[in-house]
């Protein structure tokens, strides 16, 4: 079954001077202010679309290297993921996701917690939507 999730944002005046409220209209979870001094220039209290995606990033690769640990027959007890997205306007725009993971699995070995690592961040539907940039990844076990 596809489920379609929503997310509006409002947005006053022009890009520079301007601002706007995002809301996750689908889990009425929250609104959040966003700028272009937030997106280019990190301005406190203000979010950014670069922000928003490293959150879906990192949330959707939680799950999928969850699920591939626990298939393995190893899940994990905690999986700390960090998604870093790279906004550069002058090189095009969004450059890159870095995924930082952080994992307390027990009974696996490096290089099949690698493995199994690498194959989550192919195949997370968030990274596949992110074909066009780049997506790196550094994992290690705690």
């Amino acid at each position: 079954m596809a489920l379609t999730s929503e997310s509006t944002t409002l947005w006053i005046g022009d890009l520079k001077s301007g601002s706007g409220t995002i809301s996750l209209d689908s889990s009425e979870a929250a609104e959040f202010p966003v700028t272009w001094a937030a997106r280019t220039e990190g301005e406190a209290g203000r979010t950014n679309p670069e922000e928003l995606l490293g959150a879906a990033h990192a949330s959707c690769y939680s799950m999928q290297f969850s699920s591939l640990l626990a298939k393995a027959g190893t899940p994990p007890k905690s999986l700390q993921v960090t998604a870093a997205v790279t906004f550069d306007p002058a090189q095009g725009g969004i450059l890159g996701s870095h995924l930082l993971v952080s994992a307390d699995v027990e009974g696996i070995t490096d290089e099949a917690f690698q493995n199994l690592a690498n194959e989550a961040k192919e195949t997370c539907p968030v990274s596949r939507a992110l074909a066009g940039i780049t997506i790196t990844l550094e994992a290690s076990l705690t």
